[in-house]
């Protein structure tokens, strides 16, 4: 999840690189409406199947009909030998993905049927877990804007492009929620205590941060967007395309994750989020200073419990694992004020006064944050689902 597309700020600069490619923009006016997910094969014998989010005008805000749409067709295609690589990416100027439509979730729980909430998550949670053992070539075009439920389509791929406009950001303890679709996996998983800044602090960062995070793989203008996509669908194998790319002739513009990792892994070492804001707020370096106020402004329940759940995710040894507990953590948020009210305050009201529910970090009760990883009566199960078969007993 994140703050709702249309709470997103578009990147500046020339045109998405999607549009570049020929992509629809949205449907005109007298037409019937597009497919929120455009699914069509392309290249030589349909070897490459193409995706594309397709609701511009919400920054590609994911609904429940398009996390169908995409695990249907990545189904499909996983077992259809025709099909060698798949490509994601968004329609419109603005971005990949900005998220969830979380503006649904708070009127799920408001209409007393968080049933609807969670069965969202619970579609959107397996799609993420698809994604991240796709056993074909999935290359996500992580242009402009990719947030929250943007970096669950696209960061568990095995091929994953950013460029120069480039916006990655899980912002979810900003609105009483935690980083899902993987993100506690992602981000825990990211060298030294990276992911730990990147999700207490919400921060947005660029192509380079996003690369040195493990958050993407390769750096492209966006003006050259259209050249790998005709590349793709020209080649008789796209896996050789990819292959022979020349991605290594480009380098993005600097950024700031790799000098600021010193004091980065330094500060944020502690199990306690109270403690990790003490030591950035003493810290003499400006940018840790400023990374305590800007933690200082999150929700103090879902600050707490996404530290516990970063360091549980840390030493999970799958994905899934890590999706599992996420459906939990998420499903305990609907018994809480902080959701509904973080919501409100980001893209309902949008006076970005949310009113936290305990107000302050060291007022976040500890059985509190342990109720969120109590299990739950119905688990998502997706690591068990996903676990090698016991070897039967050999018969005597």
């Amino acid at each position: 999840m994140s703050p709702h597309a249309a709470d997103a700020q578009p990147p500046t600069g020339s045109a998405h690189g999607s549009a570049h490619a020929g992509h629809p923009t949205g449907p005109s006016s007298g037409t019937a409406p597009e497919p929120e997910v455009l699914v069509r094969r392309d290249g030589q014998g349909g070897r490459l199947g193409r995706l594309t989010l397709n609701r511009p005008r919400a920054i590609n805000a994911l609904t429940p009909a398009m996390v169908g749409l995409l695990d249907a067709a990545l189904r499909t295609w996983a077992e259809d030998p025709t099909v060698t690589a798949v490509v994601l990416d968004g329609a419109g100027e603005r971005g990949l993905c900005a998220g969830g439509d979380i503006r649904a979730i708070r009127e799920a729980v408001l209409a007393g049927t968080p049933e609807r909430a969670l069965a969202f998550w619970a579609g959107e949670y397996r799609l993420n877990a698809l994604i991240g053992r796709f056993p074909k070539p999935y290359v996500a075009i992580m242009d402009g804007i990719v947030m929250g439920g943007g970096i669950g389509v696209s960061a568990h791929g095995g091929v994953r492009i950013v460029t120069e406009r480039s916006v990655l950001s899980m912002p979810e303890v900003g609105i009483g929620f935690i980083p899902d679709v993987g993100g506690t996996w992602l981000l825990s998983h990211a060298p030294g205590e990276l992911g730990t800044h990147l999700a207490l602090t919400a921060a947005r960062i660029g192509a380079a941060d996003a690369i040195t995070a493990g958050l993407a793989d390769h750096y492209l203008p966006a003006a050259r967007i259209p050249d790998l996509l005709d590349a793709l669908r020209d080649a008789a194998d796209p896996a050789d395309a990819l292959a022979a790319f020349d991605f290594a002739a480009h380098t993005p513009p600097p950024g700031h994750l790799t000098t600021d990792r010193t004091w980065i892994d330094e500060l944020y070492r502690g199990d306690k989020v109270t403690e990790i804001v003490a030591a950035l707020a003493a810290s003499p370096v400006p940018a840790a200073a400023a990374a305590a106020v800007e933690i200082g402004g999150k929700c103090p329940t879902s600050l707490a419990v996404t530290l516990r759940a970063l360091r549980t995710a840390r030493s999970m040894t799958s994905l899934e694992a890590a999706l599992d507990q996420e459906y939990r953590l998420a499903g305990a948020t609907l018994a809480t004020a902080d959701l509904v009210e973080g919501i409100r305050a980001a893209v309902v009201d949008k006076d970005r006064d949310p009113h936290w529910s305990p107000a302050r970090l060291d007022e976040v009760d500890p059985a509190e944050v342990e109720r969120f990883f109590a299990p739950v009566d119905v688990e998502l199960g997706l690591a068990a689902a996903a676990a090698p078969a016991e070897p039967a007993e050999p018969v005597r």
